[in-house]
């Protein structure tokens, strides 16, 4: 009998359908040869200090650090989780063969490869690695299993991060408990992740704290109800301000340069997690946590594909699937049909397989979403993948930009403005021709008139008195970006991608951050912006150590793991690392006054 292990038990009904195994139990499906099991996510966990050694049970400064000698798993203390183990044990010890049909991610191995140890598992063992749960996708994945062997690295990349968060966390947080609390039953938590995160935030809200607002004067004039702007930019000091405005006044405004220029814009990119969480905030003001759940939804519903992902690129063998997946999207047949009469256009921007290791970027499976109950949240997550998937098959738009320099006396003065000449996929998204461009990262800029060179005429200076204004407080969104760039502002995306080896935690471990930060009182929300508390200040302060407050820093760790999943770095040594720290960490904390 082959036994199939699922993450969860609506998983595991979609694969036991698939397979024939249509006999319920208690606890698994069986049928055809096979029988179905699930667990509820984590089964298992890392042990507790009091499980290696009983003296570890009592927190005290004189017992750090504790390094056990070998890490060992436990069952979660879940009635019901111990039931189900019941089950999943007895199926694997009679089981010829075992199918691992846990999510395709670091995660989804870990979470399967403990139980099945803690099962004492002896079958051998395959693995089904899908992107989707529509019935073709779980068929082509049984039709491919892979033997375990293949993820061997994957599997101790994750078991590398969570004794990592096992070392520094039970550490580090009981180190600056027992050493700063100010009453009994208070903890310090402190955490490999959590604590540079919160140290993004906190140092964000220090500069606003201490910015001190500086005046500077902006000099414009208005020529035929156009406003151009000095290239000199910000002027510091109020009477060179107001010299310069006398210089320009009652002179003739003289147009010196008109250039125009034609240009092109790609589609958006599709999405992965981080991005996706980044725009639902945006457009919905959707948590990280609630963006997460709902795209993990629509996954589970076959409506998109596997969510836990960090690219934005689709391997080639996608594109001949995708005519298919457009035409099951009938909600959106008046944006599929244009696309259907020719060869689909095909971009080394979006299908590239060297840019996709386990997974591909989220997009829809194709399954008709008009025929599943989704909420309205979910309709809208869905929607804006949809509308991603659909507009990369579009052609780019076109645009042309003009720019127009004048000069009054040697003051000089510029204006630009850019005017669609052709929507192509901004037709997706609601454009119309002759509107202007807003891209993602510019403003909204003007149509301008039809200016000549040489033209000249009256004009309307004036100055404007402003004062430069503080950084702004980290949204979810903004935070995540942070997170993934390890605290670098990046705004373009090619060199997004070059730092996301370097980020802080992992797509799918990003949220859960977030909101353990939310759910140990370090950050609140106003609005959309977060904010730290008191205690996540006073916690930032308490640590001297910078390396457990570096984003920089802890982005090195992650891109260790990542080269331990892509076998370029040995995990042992990065434990033998993370151990040294830990001893490193605890003396010179301990040696503090």
């Amino acid at each position: 009998m082959i036994v199939c292990i699922a993450e969860k038990p609506s998983v595991a009904r979609d694969i036991a359908k698939v397979l024939g195994a249509t006999q319920p139990h208690d606890g698994y499906m069986e049928g055809n040869g096979y029988q179905v099991t699930w667990t509820f996510g984590h089964l298992c966990t890392l042990k507790e200090p009091q499980d290696y050694r009983t003296d570890w049970k009592a927190w005290s400064v004189s017992r750090l650090p504790m390094i056990p000698d070998r890490f060992g798993i436990k069952l979660i203390a879940n009635e019901g989780y111990a039931k189900q183990f019941a089950v999943i044990e007895r199926l694997m010890q009679a089981a010829d063969g075992i199918v691992n049909c846990g999510d395709a991610g670091q995660e989804g191995e870990l979470i399967q490869r403990w139980v099945m140890q803690k099962a004492n598992a002896k079958a051998p063992v395959q693995r089904l690695w899908i992107s989707s749960l529509t019935e073709e996708s779980i068929r082509d994945g049984f039709n491919h299993l892979r033997p375990q062997s293949d993820f061997q690295s994957l599997y101790e990349a994750g078991l590398c991060r969570a004794i990592g968060d096992w070392l520094l966390g039970m550490n580090a947080t009981r180190l600056y408990t027992l050493k700063y609390r100010h009453s009994q039953g208070q903890v310090i938590s402190v955490g490999r992740v959590q604590t540079p995160t919160l140290a993004l935030i906190v140092r964000r809200q220090q500069e606003i704290d201490n910015f001190r607002p500086e005046p500077y004067w902006v000099l414009a004039t208005r020529y035929r109800d156009t406003l151009f702007t000095a290239t000199q930019g910000k002027i510091r000091n109020e009477t060179e301000a107001q010299q310069a405005l006398q210089s320009v006044a009652g002179r003739d405004f003289t147009v010196t340069a008109v250039t125009q220029k034609k240009g092109s814009e790609a589609p958006p990119r599709l999405f992965d997690l981080t991005s996706l969480q980044v725009e639902c905030n945006k457009k919905y003001g959707f948590s990280a946590d609630e963006t997460l759940r709902h795209i993990q939804s629509l996954y589970e519903k076959k409506l998109t594909t596997y969510p836990r992902v960090d690219t934005t690129y689709l391997s080639d063998d996608i594109y001949a699937k995708c005519p298919a997946i457009l035409q099951g999207m009938t909600p959106y047949a008046p944006l599929v049909q244009p696309l259907m009469g020719a060869k689909l256009h095909k971009s080394k921007k979006v299908f590239d397989s060297s840019k996709v290791t386990d997974h591909h970027a989220i997009i829809p499976t194709g399954v008709d979403p008009a025929a599943i109950s989704v909420s309205l949240q979910e309709k809208q997550v869905y929607h804006l993948v949809a509308q991603r998937f659909i507009a990369i098959f579009y052609p780019d738009c076109k645009f042309s930009t003009t720019t127009v320099l004048g000069a009054v006396e040697k003051v000089a003065f510029k204006v630009s403005g850019k005017q669609i000449l052709e929507d192509g996929w901004r037709v997706v998204f609601g454009g119309k021709s002759g509107e202007s461009v807003e891209s993602d990262t510019s403003d909204k800029e003007q149509v301008l008139p039809a200016f000549k060179e040489g033209e000249h005429g009256p004009h309307e200076p004036a100055l404007s008195a402003k004062q430069t204004t503080p950084p702004e407080p980290y949204t979810e969104a903004t935070l995540l970006r942070a997170m993934e760039t390890a605290g670098k502002n990046i705004d373009d995306p090619v060199l997004r991608d070059a730092l996301k080896a370097n980020g802080i935690g992992r797509p799918s471990t990003r949220a859960a951050i977030i909101e353990t930060l939310f759910r140990r009182n370090y950050i609140r929300k106003n609005r959309k912006r977060l904010i730290p508390t008191d205690d996540g200040m006073r916690l930032i302060g308490l640590i001297q150590d910078e390396l457990l407050k570096s984003a920089e820093l802890t982005g090195r760790w992650e891109k260790k793991l990542r080269d331990i999943e892509a076998h370029q770095y040995d995990a042992r040594q990065f434990m033998d690392e993370m151990k040294s720290m830990v001893i490193q960490l605890v003396e010179t904390v301990r040696s503090i006054p």
